[in-house]
């Protein structure tokens, strides 16, 4: 008996042993998919789980926290805007070039065909406690916009004013009367990594303070050639409501402005698919210095046409290119800074200031950040030569950056944009010079004359125009109730057909 007792008493004692060392040694047990999603924050990888944290990993917050800290910053903005009725199937969105790729705002429209006035609600959010608020422009957009209401969290209602907008970024700053606001931070859009944990709050559909969680799903995403953004792609479920409101890291910093998403709904008339696009901080953050000290956001300009695309082997090949890395010039504008500087069509140009240039979106950033009046110094590859020239940078004209609808006191009932090479083959056009018709309103001059959006006006009054300020200009000069000739170019099945069209202006 004694010795079963010993047995026993050996086989206890080396079970407690065990147990403690199991409970003292052992690593805790690894979070699951639920405990990652509900904190927010990943367990560092299995390589590294003894490795000490990070300072930027000790500061990374929950999902709890950020929401708390950063949702009272954020507002809804309602806008009351003037609209021309529509009457062709290019849409609302006409500038952004493709139905697919949409912004969104939040309630339904409500059209008074009376007054032609809509009321259009977002989100916005303060960056500064004495009432700054940044928020995207074509929510606000300066021309069309004729009062503009913010509600905080707490439910008061404030008059803002429109301190200034950049169509090129689609940002815009308004300013309301007041101190002491929750603000939140502009982080560093450029340390942003693709997979990491990201935030998006705002007002979709109408619903108030609607807090999401996704992920980074790219970085640097170009989806108009025409704009400077360069977008951060996320599944972070976004919707019609969203448009203006933070996307925000894990750090509680905001790294994007939220602005479009890709919709499956016909006319982009659907909600979110899981691909939504924020404008990066670091742009907005420009941005907002320039409107603050100058109104508006002032670009340097080169003149220059350029290859849409990436370079090709092809390429290299034939224009004698150490790599594919570069931009290619397609034309040169006359009297223009790069023609001034000798450069020519086939010239690929690969730096800018000493900087390396990836591809030509990669160069108009580079030239836009750019002060008019200061010189640039270019690598420019000819024949498989470099050569280094200097060009002195002019300014971008604004309805440059983005086709800009035609604003004045005489009224045909049309609207433009500037037709580029880029705009034309983004609309299967195969003229690349005179203005777009992007609206016709109903009961106007020009619709009784049978225009029609996606038409192309060649010259006004025998004088051709190839921008928004010559067409402005044109009829500023053209007393009200008298006619003004159009020479109008439609294309059908590729196949240009021009007429003549006379409208009395109002």
């Amino acid at each position: 008996m004694k010795k079963y007792a010993w047995i026993a008493i050996s086989s206890f004692t080396l079970g407690l042993l065990l147990a403690g060392y199991l409970f003292l040694y052992l690593p805790e047990k690894s979070a699951t998919p639920a405990d990652v999603f509900a904190t927010g924050t990943a367990p560092a990888p299995s390589a590294n789980l003894f490795a000490s944290p990070t300072p930027q990993e000790k500061a990374t917050l929950d999902f709890v926290t950020i929401a708390e800290k950063i949702g009272p910053a954020v507002v809804r903005i309602e806008a009351e805007r003037r609209e021309p009725s529509r009457s062709s199937g290019f849409g609302e969105e006409l500038p952004f070039g493709d139905d697919f790729f949409n912004r969104f705002f939040g309630q339904p429209r409500q059209n008074q065909p009376e007054s032609n006035t809509v009321q259009v609600g977002g989100t916005g959010f303060f960056i500064t406690a004495d009432g700054y608020i940044l928020t995207n422009n074509h929510m606000v957009e300066k021309d069309k916009t004729t009062s503009v209401t913010v509600t905080t969290l707490g439910g008061k209602e404030y008059d803002a004013k429109i301190v200034g907008t950049d169509p090129g970024t689609d940002l815009a700053l308004l300013k309301i009367q007041a101190k002491d606001q929750p603000f939140a931070e502009l982080g560093d859009s450029g340390q942003v990594k693709v997979g990491e944990w990201v935030l998006a709050i705002g007002n979709p559909l109408g619903m108030e303070h609607t807090v999401t969680a996704g992920i980074v799903s790219y970085k640097g995403r170009q989806i108009d050639t025409q704009s400077y953004q360069d977008f951060i792609q996320t599944d972070a479920a976004i919707n019609r409501g969203n448009s203006g409101g933070p996307l925000i890291n894990m750090r509680g910093e905001v790294i994007g402005i939220n602005s479009n998403i890709v919709t499956s709904g016909f006319g982009g008339g659907g909600g979110n698919i899981g691909i939504g696009f924020a404008i990066p901080s670091n742009i907005a953050r420009k941005v907002v210095v320039q409107i603050k000290e100058k109104g508006r956001v002032i670009r340097g300009r080169l003149g220059v046409g350029i290859y849409a695309r990436d370079l090709t082997e092809g390429l290299v090949k034939q224009l004698k290119l150490k790599s594919k890395a570069g931009a290619l010039i397609s034309s040169v504008e006359p009297d223009s800074p790069a023609e001034k500087a000798q450069i020519k069509e086939y010239d690929v140009i690969v730096q800018v200031n000493g900087e390396p240039v990836k591809n030509g979106d990669d160069l108009r950033f580079k030239i836009a950040d750019i002060q008019p009046g200061a010189k640039v110094n270019l690598t420019v590859v000819r024949d498989g030569k470099d050569i280094k020239v200097t060009a002195v940078v002019d300014e971008l004209e604004p309805e440059r950056e983005k086709g800009q609808v035609a604003s004045t006191d005489k009224d045909i009932g049309l609207s433009v944009v500037a037709l580029s090479p880029n705009s034309a083959r983004r609309y299967g056009l195969r003229t690349t010079e005179g203005l777009l018709i992007t609206e016709v309103r109903n009961g106007s001059e020009a619709s009784r004359q049978n225009l029609a959006a996606g038409m192309i006006i060649l010259e006004v009054n025998r004088r051709k125009v190839t921008t928004v300020g010559e067409f402005e200009d044109l009829l500023k000069k053209t007393e009200s109730g008298d006619e003004v000739i159009l020479l109008v170019r439609q294309e059908l099945d590729g196949r240009p057909q021009d007429f003549i069209a006379t409208v009395k202006v109002r």
